[in-house]
């Protein structure tokens, strides 16, 4: 049994810490999306939803309490259950997979799958990291921190600075492009905001939308990433410039079954053909990808020249440069409208929130095939191929 996808929404992805979402936490945006999103298809019965599958990399604190029976309850009822998954910045598209897996097994017909995270909130390694001495001692190279995995694999695969802020300069410059010609805001759920604050002994309120992603720094130039120190390392080249946002965000997509599709008469927008994922030596972590693509490709029987438009995750510019010259792949085709070191990596949504950008892309242009892959921290890679109708 075939498996689709009828609609998509995200968030705007805000900038951690002093954006739009620093005082909104990650299951409110992830209900709010979930409840547009089965607005979207009134056919659908919210309560005959089978599951609510939900990425995040950091499920702890107000991420905590195993949330996605929480987003279930409060977005759906009480009918539907819910379930967090974690697979560091895979777990968007991680998501998407299971749920098509399993309608495709013939366990279930209608799954609400994505991802939510606030990285305002919730501390990048959480709020208590606890590294296994065993881990530490047998493989070393899986505590390493990420910026250092990314001076490695920079390092290894003869990255340049340059390069690397050609690279950020030029995410930019898509990012502001594609904002302006408004790419991204039939995908995007307005967000509003209030923030409670005591001023003068006085309760003010303050409010605002967020609707549009908040990441693009329009004045950056290649001369003024060329100034930035390196950020992990003495004598290193990455820096803040060339690197992915800590960012917050929510991205879900509603996957249906064939026989729901004919039942209600529903125009599916696209499918997961096939969701791959590999490992590497964890102090090359950003390698990923490059295990992950061929299998992926394999499963769908398809090669790299089938494929019109992917989006690889910017985790770091060396990173993305990295899998590029090693995956073999037609950088004309890569993150067209930007990536993450302009618009943002909110870890557990970015896989669901760069499926959507595919796929309206795609559409956009007529085009069939696209992929999305991301590194994953611990050295693991992940790829996903779609077909957009």
């Amino acid at each position: 049994m075939e498996a689709y996808i009828i609609a998509g929404y995200r968030t705007a992805v805000a900038k951690s810490k002093k954006g739009g979402f620093r005082f909104y936490r990650s299951d409110d945006l992830a209900v709010q999306v979930v409840k547009s999103l089965l607005a979207s298809v009134p056919a659908i019965n919210p309560a005959e939803v089978d599951d609510v599958i939900v990425g995040c990399a950091n499920p702890e604190g107000e991420q905590g309490l195993q949330m996605g029976r929480q987003i279930s309850v409060r977005a759906l009822g009480k009918e539907v259950p819910g379930i967090v998954i974690n697979r560091y910045c895979a777990s968007g598209l991680e998501s998407i997979a299971m749920a098509t897996a399993k309608i495709r097994a013939g366990m279930g017909e209608i799954f609400v799958a994505g991802g939510t995270e606030s990285m305002s909130m919730i501390p990048m390694t959480g709020y208590k990291l606890s590294p296994s001495y065993e881990t530490a001692i047998h493989t070393p190279d899986y505590v390493v921190g990420m910026g250092l995995t990314a001076e490695a694999v920079a390092k290894r695969y003869n990255i340049s600075r340059e390069a690397q802020d050609q690279f950020s300069y030029e995410s930019h410059v898509k990012a502001a492009a594609a904002l302006d010609a408004k790419k991204f805001a039939g995908q995007i759920l307005p967000i509003d905001v209030t923030e409670v604050l005591v001023e003068n002994n006085k309760r003010v309120e303050r409010k605002w939308t967020v609707a549009e992603d908040e990441g693009v720094r329009r004045d950056t130039t290649f001369e003024g990433l060329m100034k930035l120190k390196p950020a992990f390392a003495n004598g290193g080249s990455i820096t803040a410039g060339n690197s992915s946002q800590t960012s917050d965000g929510a991205a879900f997509v509603l996957v249906v079954s064939e026989a729901v599709v004919k039942r209600h008469n529903l125009q599916p927008i696209a499918r997961l053909v096939s969701c791959a994922v590999g490992g590497v030596e964890p102090l090359y972590m950003g390698m990923g990808p490059c295990v992950a693509i061929p299998k992926a490709l394999k499963q769908s029987n398809l090669s790299l020249n089938d494929i019109n438009l992917i989006e690889l995750n910017e985790a770091f510019a060396a990173q993305a440069l990295a899998v590029v010259q090693e995956a073999g792949l037609n950088s004309e085709i890569i993150n067209v409208n930007g990536g993450a070191i302009a618009l943002g990596h909110p870890l557990g949504c970015t896989g669901a929130k760069l499926t959507i950008q595919l796929i309206n892309e795609l559409k956009a242009r007529q085009q069939k095939y696209g992929m999305v892959s991301a590194c994953v921290g611990g050295g693991q890679g992940i790829a996903g191929i779609f077909e957009v109708f």
